[in-house]
């Protein structure tokens, strides 16, 4: 047992040092797609400065702002059933472009609204090409990327999290002008992401066969998959109760909202490259994932204590960003692991379920916040983080492979 563990952590080690070799040195159809991840994770947490603007000035309620959220995470999620039946296809590059077009259609539309009902459906529209272009892209970078799988998921997540932390920062500093600003921001950069992928990333082969709608869902029996599902659908229920609830008891404008989320997804971006990998060859995956996971519940009940305190407030932001990161590798190596499953079926079961807990959990945090009082909603956002940890301890048994 001692040996394999020795020859186990050994190999993390060597993929890790291949990746760190590799890193400046790929191709440049990578970095077009890497780009355009940029891009499309800044829709995470581009609307998030502008949420108090947009419910002062279109005179919505902070749960039916947060719609902005669930809508869009509610179709990424289902849309990604069917991610891997159009790629395969119609080839990952043709789906890729697909993804993208969508997105920038969406985003100016999102812009152009004159009612929270139409933001709502246009990021819901948004999700769709979301979904198109996400669960390609991570395919597509491990086909193409020096460094192996591991290398090309830090890359991946390297560029998620560059998205997530810019993504505020472009929101707010474009949502001080105008809370449309940040939505014809993405349209623009959209665009110029799908020239590059035109031109850059040539022909990428095609699956060998053609999946089906249905084999994501018929995944999903591996216990192993839907555990780290369920995982992620409880983890992602307190993810985005910080990232969608917390701008509405800071009590602050968009320009600073922004600084504020900015400095949460730099940490988020640190960690899930330079922690992450490390944490995970010392302790193994399961050890880190209780270990950080129990760490964001913590910081998620601190946040409903000390809600009065702003300072506090933005201290704990900050801070999960770190925790979020080091998760957000972990757990998505583990996935590509545990199951028998082609990777982009793996994927898209996993993220249909995991997106799920991010379509619930903003409309749920405004409701709570209304129903009984401003701290539930962290409460309520940590005991489901607590429940991730309590399913990765029953379904041990089925994660042998992770």
């Amino acid at each position: 047992m001692t040996s394999r563990t020795t020859d186990v952590t050994d190999a993390h080690r060597q993929t890790h040092n291949s990746f760190s070799l590799s890193y400046f040195r790929q191709p440049l159809a990578v970095y077009a797609v890497a780009f355009a991840c940029v891009i499309a994770f800044m829709g995470l947490g581009l609307v998030d400065p502008i949420l108090p603007a947009i419910s002062k000035q279109l005179h919505a309620t902070p749960s039916q702002v947060e719609l902005l959220f669930s809508s869009y995470n509610l179709v990424t999620g289902l849309a990604m059933i069917i991610t891997g039946a159009v790629s395969s296809r119609i080839g990952f590059k043709s789906t890729l472009l697909t993804g993208l077009l969508i997105i920038v259609i969406f985003s100016a539309l999102g812009g152009s609204a004159h009612s929270i009902a139409q933001i709502v459906w246009f990021r819901a529209g948004w999700g769709l090409g979301n979904a198109l272009f996400i669960a390609t892209a991570l395919a597509v970078i491990v086909g193409v990327a020096n460094g192996g799988t591991a290398g090309a998921i830090i890359l991946y997540e390297a560029a998620l999290g560059l998205g997530i932390s810019v993504g505020p920062l472009l929101g707010g500093e474009l949502g001080s002008i105008s809370w449309r600003g940040p939505f014809y921001g993405v349209a623009t950069l959209m665009a110029l992401a799908f020239i590059l992928v035109s031109v850059l990333l040539k022909k990428v082969p095609r699956s060998a066969r053609r999946s089906s709608v249905t084999e994501p869902l018929r995944a999903l029996r591996h216990k192993g998959l839907l555990t780290m599902g369920i995982t992620a659908f409880l983890y992602n229920f307190g993810f985005f109760t910080l990232l969608a609830y917390t701008p509405f008891v800071l009590n602050m404008d968009a320009h600073h909202l922004g600084y504020v989320f900015f400095g949460w997804g730099v940490m988020l971006a640190i960690t899930s490259v330079f922690v992450a990998p490390s944490l995970r060859v010392r302790f193994g995956t399961h050890t880190t994932l209780y270990g950080v996971l129990g760490l964001i519940a913590l910081d998620l009940f601190v946040m409903g204590i000390g809600l009065a305190s702003i300072p506090l407030l933005v201290t704990c932001v900050i801070v999960a960003g770190a925790f979020l990161g080091i998760n957000n590798t972990v757990i998505t190596t583990a996935v590509m692991d545990v199951s028998p499953f082609e990777r982009p079926i793996a994927s898209a079961a996993y993220s249909f379920v995991r997106f799920m807990g991010g379509a619930i959990a903003p409309w749920l945090s405004g409701k709570l916040a209304v129903w009984f009082n401003p701290h539930v909603p962290f409460y309520v956002g940590a005991f489901g983080v607590f429940l991730a940890i309590v399913t990765l301890v029953i379904g041990r048994r089925h994660l042998a492979n992770v």
